[in-house]
């Protein structure tokens, strides 16, 4: 593929105009692999691209329609597919819960440019071959575990394939094995270490540097509360499985944004209501293009992830832009008595509270014709048992902190450690009583 020329090192720093001139002829071949798919080939055709050479610029690029995962559901199985099945060697599709399943299809070649972008991921936080890589992500259809799981073998870590779940057993073999990574969802981080002494371990029984988290939007005041817990430093990273998986954009040691490498993805910004571009900078919905994937090519494929680009160079010397931690997702908002709330906000006030435990849960339901905006956290176990004026206090100082960045007056009810729920995959943070849960 084109971009071969460069080694992977080289491809982190390219100046912007060598960069830009690399994404140009990707896209290219991009668009050649698309118009030999049914569902692309009917597309392009009707906004008048026959051929590759019809993308002159890279902006040509909008001329090209938006890409939905409605859509990737209509093409299922194989409208997508641009290669003959005999060369596709791995399929990677979606839950299927809310209707038909999407799935992505993968050549030999787009696995090995994924887990070049995956040890590329891990070598920026600092990760090398001394280090031993506990993998506490889901392994299957869902692309969190194996995605990382090939890029950190390619860099000569030691990888333990825990997988999800059994809190035992992941820290029998953080002890055993001195685990010195880990890659985990942040709520089960936080639930590992509401575990531990329970468990009888301390840290001082293990031997870990940092965590990689992802695959559900946290804020800072959470990386920040699993890095003091832990003494660690924590990484955050996006991913989904439409551009592969894990490994789209990553945090470097600077930890200031995720360089999101541009060598093998087109980002761009949108306003989510007019679909225009936004300004650097500026807030928007991503919409992302796959460079370095045959097998099912996807184009301004609209993530409904909100996040904006950070236009000035890392001091890390990468040189694809980063974009901030993801503040939510277009379908997460909710609309609560007429404004806008998404459930990020209310994490970053909850989380910076001394006292807060590691989960909580935010409901809403219908109260007459009022919605009611009700959220469930709990508490530390020396601050629960003791007196009910430092919890009335508590309750009191989030419910004024609330309403100071939300505008909503919202109750809030503390909990002994252990009251909550706790899912071994992605958290489920919010239950709207009003017909939906995420």
């Amino acid at each position: 593929m084109i971009g071969d020329l460069y080694a992977d090192e080289e491809l982190e720093r390219l100046d912007r105009d060598a960069l830009r001139a690399l994404q140009l002829l990707r896209l290219k071949k991009t668009v050649e692999a698309a118009l030999l798919t049914p569902f692309y080939s009917k597309r392009l055709k009707g906004v008048g691209i026959t051929s590759a050479e019809d993308i002159r610029t890279l902006d040509d690029v909008r001329k090209i329609p938006y890409t939905t995962k409605d859509d990737l559901r209509e093409a299922y199985p194989y409208g997508l597919l641009s290669v003959d099945r005999s060369e596709i060697v791995r399929m990677h599709a979606s839950s299927g819960t809310t209707g038909t399943p999407t799935v992505i299809y993968h050549t030999q070649k787009d696995l090995d440019q994924w887990t070049n972008m995956t040890v590329r991921s891990l070598r920026a936080t600092g990760c090398t071959k001394e280090d031993v890589f506990q993998n506490m992500m889901t392994y299957g259809l869902f692309t969190g575990g194996i995605g990382l799981h090939y890029g950190a073998e390619r860099l000569g870590m030691l990888v333990i394939p825990a997988s999800s779940g059994n809190t035992t057993r992941q820290f029998n073999m953080m002890k055993d094995f001195q685990t010195t990574t880990v890659h985990a969802t942040p709520s089960y981080m936080l639930h590992l270490y509401s575990r531990m002494e329970e468990m009888g371990y301390s840290l001082k029984d293990f031997n870990l540097k940092r965590a990689l988290i992802g695959a559900e939007p946290h804020s800072e005041e959470v990386r920040q509360k699993i890095e003091e817990l832990f003494d660690i430093d924590a990484y955050n990273s996006y991913g989904l499985s439409e551009m592969n998986g894990p490994s789209v954009a990553f945090e470097c040691t600077q930890k200031k944004g995720m360089h999101l490498w541009e060598d093998a993805y087109l980002v761009e910004t949108i306003d989510r209501s007019s679909l225009e571009p936004v300004e650097e900078g500026e807030m928007g919905e991503l919409v992302l293009t796959i460079l370095i994937r045959t097998g099912t090519p996807i184009l301004r494929y609209r993530t409904k992830d909100l996040a904006a680009i950070i236009p000035e160079p890392c001091s890390c010397g990468r040189t694809s832009r980063r974009i901030t931690r993801i503040k939510g997702r277009t379908d997460d908002m909710l609309i609560i008595n007429g404004v806008n709330v998404f459930p990020s906000q209310i994490e970053e006030v909850i989380m910076k509270m001394p006292g807060i435990g590691t989960n909580y849960l935010i409901k809403v339901r219908k109260e007459g014709t009022l919605d009611k905006l009700t959220i469930h956290t709990e508490v530390g176990a020396e601050l629960f048992t003791d007196n009910a004026q430092d919890l009335h206090n508590l309750r009191r100082r989030i419910v004024e902190e609330l309403s100071a960045s939300i505008t909503i007056k919202a109750a809030v009810e503390l909990h002994e450690p252990g009251f909550l729920p706790v899912q071994q995959g992605k958290a489920i943070r919010v239950v709207d009583e009003r017909g939906s849960v995420f």
